[in-house]
């Protein structure tokens, strides 16, 4: 049986493990679904609506059946009634990103962004990262005007005066740092953990529980790798924007990369209490359909494997 797994260069993880040809040992009919090549989901309303593609492509053709993404996207699909299950979570990623404004424009701290444009990668981690930030100073997403932005193009957005804030992650955000003086409005570390995370579907799990052990081993092995060789990871990264007719910066990614943690471990009791604050204030600020409970997408089993799998080399 071939198994699909969705990868796509904001997961570092898989990105890797996609070019390094371990899983293939494992699985030799895996088959790699680069995400940005599926249809573009329709497009939300940034004050209504969170986008649920990764959930989406769960369920479709063409899809996948195993993803790695930020903080937000199993909330949003548990909140449209996907049954999926967490397969396991990365330490903390609170050196990934911030919310910065420009110095000397008025804005000084969260509080002052009401009724400011602030850019985000709507559906990802920073949706989350924002709405915590805005609860935190007594706001709401209808006090702002959120700004859907690419994670790159929003901080070309900000430095035009487009934006009045964006929440940037590296290597994006080194461009931008090097442009202009940056106010920081709140880092990661004090709103969540924001981890990598990887999630599947319950039916995925339950009838390939080997396709699911072997993709969890070789993640560990490629993310090992990757600490040890930070380098030669970032340059996966970097000729792949090259061939796309970009440019980056090797120093800037692999800085990025050994900033990171890698290494797969349970989902644990902190992780679940961040991500159902997430989903209570997502639904309370009509960003979700409904409210859900997300430790029905808790699967013990797994969490055990994970646990028992996880390597002092990556358990960091």
């Amino acid at each position: 049986m071939t198994v699909r797994v969705g990868y796509f260069p904001h997961n570092n993880s898989l990105f890797v493990l996609r070019h390094r040809g371990i899983l293939e040992r494992a699985l030799p009919d895996v088959e790699w679904v680069d995400l940005r090549t599926l249809p573009a989901p329709a497009r939300v309303d940034v004050k209504t609506a969170l986008p649920s593609q990764h959930s989406d492509h769960l369920y479709s053709e063409p899809g996948y059946d195993f993803i790695g993404t930020g903080f937000t996207p199993p909330v949003t699909a548990l909140a449209n009634d996907r049954d999926i299950v967490y397969v396991g979570i990365s330490g903390p990623r609170v050196e990934n990103g911030r919310l910065v404004t420009k110095v000397g424009n008025g804005i000084d701290t969260v509080a002052d962004l009401k009724g400011k444009r602030v850019g985000i990668a709507h559906g990802s981690w920073q949706t989350t990262l924002l709405l915590f930030a805005l609860d935190q100073a007594g706001l709401g997403w209808a006090d702002i005007e959120p700004v859907d932005t690419d994670v790159h193009d929003g901080g070309a957005l900000l430095l035009s005066g487009d934006l009045d804030a964006w929440i940037g992650a590296y290597p994006g955000l080194t461009a931008v740092e090097a442009a202009t003086e940056l106010r920081t409005l709140v880092d990661t570390e004090s709103v969540f953990s924001h981890p990598s995370l990887w999630f599947t579907r319950r039916d995925f799990a339950e009838s390939q529980p080997e396709a699911l052990r072997a993709i969890i081993t070789a993640l560990q092995e490629s993310d090992a790798w990757i600490i040890e060789n930070p380098r030669a990871a970032a340059q996966y990264f970097v000729d792949d924007i090259t061939a796309r007719g970009g440019t980056a910066d090797l120093d800037a990614w692999e800085s990025a990369l050994r900033g990171r943690p890698f290494g797969i471990g349970p989902v644990t009791p902190e992780f679940l209490a961040e991500q159902q604050r997430a989903a209570d204030l997502l639904a309370a600020n009509g960003l979700l359909p409904k409210r859900i409970d997300v430790t029905a997408a808790v699967d013990p089993e797994i969490s055990a494997f994970v646990g028992a799998q996880r390597s002092p080399a990556t358990a960091h």
